[in-house]
């Protein structure tokens, strides 16, 4: 049975862009008004889904109480783990790290950042996530609040890339994007 996703990014933190992974920030007013401005029009959802975190958690709160929707807290929509790299930004780590770095960028599948989540091991939960969700929400229109790394995830599935492009992806603060997903067939709209 085919089932419509969409998937919206967190908007700016106050901490700022780099590899935030599991730190908590809460969103700036202009992420705020990124997230508003992305769903204003876009609604009809029967499900808000967010990630645990407070820049997805806390404007999945307001969305679903301003829509009289349900929201589903879903921790494995969280953010990939960065390991020694969480909180630092890429111009740091070239300076620091910019083998790791390249490798990471050339092929995130097979350079894990010191101490950090296994982007195999990233993919599968988000992925095993969004089987339950399906399986669960049958005939039901979800809005996915999530991040950048979940994002590109589906949508480098979607668009059929391979999975060493994954961090070709570009995906937008306040970003929307939907999905399709009929069977293994996966398409953006």
């Amino acid at each position: 049975m085919t089932r419509h996703l969409d998937l919206l990014r967190h908007g700016e933190t106050e901490c700022g862009g780099g590899f935030r992974g599991s730190l908590d920030d809460a969103l700036t007013v202009a992420g705020w008004t990124q997230m508003r401005a992305a769903t204003a029009e876009a609604g009809s959802w029967d499900l808000v889904v967010s990630s645990p975190l407070r820049r997805c958690a806390d404007f999945a709160i307001e969305l679903a109480a301003a829509q009289g929707l349900p929201l589903q807290v879903e921790a494995d929509l969280r953010e990939l783990h960065f390991g020694a790299w969480e909180g630092r930004n890429a111009g740091e780590l070239m300076h620091d790290d910019a083998e790791g770095l390249g490798r990471f960028w050339a092929d995130p599948y097979a350079f894990t950042p010191p101490d950090g989540e296994p982007v195999a091991d990233f993919e599968a939960r988000v992925l095993g996530a969004v089987e339950r969700l399906r399986r669960d929400c049958v005939g039901r229109r979800l809005l996915l609040v999530t991040h950048g790394g979940v994002m590109r995830l589906l949508l480098a599935r979607a668009r059929g890339l391979p999975r060493e492009h994954l961090l070709q992806v570009t995906v937008a603060h306040g970003a929307l994007h939907r999905l399709r997903l009929d069977g293994l067939d996966w398409r953006e709209l």
